[in-house]
């Protein structure tokens, strides 16, 4: 197997581990309509999951454009 592709799988499992991390919207009281309204701003752990999502997900482009384009 490529080294290129094994890269890619572990990137994706990543990028999927880091999206379900993130608890946007699982709180019992917003899934039935409750709302807190206000702004707040990402911290700690979450903030470190949102940016990792990003940077994984780039990573993820770039290797499958080297993947279509090495194949």
């Amino acid at each position: 197997m490529k080294p290129l592709l094994i890269v890619q799988a572990i990137v994706s499992v990543l990028l999927i581990i880091s999206i379900l991390l993130q608890n946007r919207g699982t709180d019992a009281g917003l899934s039935f309509g409750g709302d807190f309204g206000g702004y707040y701003t990402k911290r700690g752990v979450e903030k470190f999951l949102f940016y990792a999502s990003i940077a994984l997900g780039a990573a993820f482009l770039v290797l499958s454009i080297l993947n279509v384009r090495v194949a």
